[in-house]
């Protein structure tokens, strides 16, 4: 059978792009697949567990002649990205990407990307703490929702193949406006990155004892910081491009954390329950659906 797209250039063949990539051979969706990065070693290593056919460390030689395009590089790149291959894009070929952060990303894009060329905001819901192509595995996206941010410009059929490309990849598909994403993002994905990476940091600075009192963490301690051990880099550029939106975030979660830290001073046991109650109710709804 003819596959959907005959070639895929993968910019940035790390845990979401290699994934993706996995997924979509898996399902006979594409038919050669490109893969573009920086490192040579980490591209050798995607030709060795075919994730990819071939690579290329130039981003315009990889997405010359490709049907579907998917940048996964960091998101503060993604523009220069944009700006490097458009020129090299042929005519209808779609671009999409897969950034936790949208608004920047969709403007940035829509201006860089030439006429009869279609691209459509994606970011897939998933993901581990572990990164490159040594992480990546095909059924990453399964039961979890890919988030696309079409606009005004959004040209239908484009959007319709890139909502069936997260689909075959086992994505519940959700469209969103990009400044409503950037918003929920910052409350329920990047606000806890930020309070785990403060967290671990705020416990290696206690140096009341002579050993280091990390040693004695246990399994609570270690499963809340997990996703302390991401990648420091794309944490950083997701901070700066979604800025206002974190802010916002941690001043809620500041005044959230003052009042309870009120409670406690003033060992006002029935507050304290009060709140550790409605946060048990909230999370047990989460984890039950």
């Amino acid at each position: 059978m003819e596959p959907y797209f005959k070639k895929l250039t993968i910019i940035g063949v790390g845990l979401i792009g290699g994934s993706l990539a996995m997924a979509l051979r898996k399902k006979g969706m594409v038919g050669e697949i490109v893969g573009v990065g920086r490192s040579i070693s980490n591209l050798e290593l995607a030709v060795k567990l075919d994730v990819i056919d071939k690579f290329t460390t130039d981003p315009a030689a990889g997405v010359m002649g490709a049907d579907l395009v998917v940048v996964a590089t960091p998101v503060a790149s993604m523009a220069e990205m944009m700006k490097k291959i458009a020129p090299y894009l042929k005519e209808g070929a779609l671009v999409t990407d897969v950034g936790s952060v949208k608004g920047a990303v969709v403007k940035e894009a829509e201006k860089l990307i030439p006429s009869g060329v279609y691209f459509i905001g994606g970011h897939p819901i998933a993901g581990t703490e572990e990164s490159g192509v040594c992480a990546a595995f095909p059924t990453l996206f399964e039961k979890n929702r890919c988030i696309l941010t079409p606009t005004a410009k959004t040209e239908r059929e484009a959007l319709k193949k890139v909502k069936e490309i997260w689909e075959a990849a086992g994505s519940e598909v959700i469209l969103m406006d990009a400044e409503k994403h950037d918003s929920i993002l910052a409350a329920v994905s990047h606000l806890p990155h930020v309070i785990a990476y403060s967290l671990v940091n705020t416990v290696d600075d206690v140096k009341d004892f002579e050993e280091s009192i990390l040693s004695y963490s246990a399994g609570g301690f270690r499963d809340f910081t997990r996703i302390a051990s991401s990648s420091p880099e794309m944490w950083r550029d997701i901070c700066l491009l979604n800025r206002d939106a974190i802010i916002d975030m941690i001043t809620r979660f500041e005044k959230s954390l003052t009042k309870l830290k009120g409670y406690i001073k003033e060992s006002n046991g029935h507050e304290i329950f009060k709140e550790f109650d409605r946060s048990k109710k909230a999370r047990d709804s989460i984890v039950k659906k």
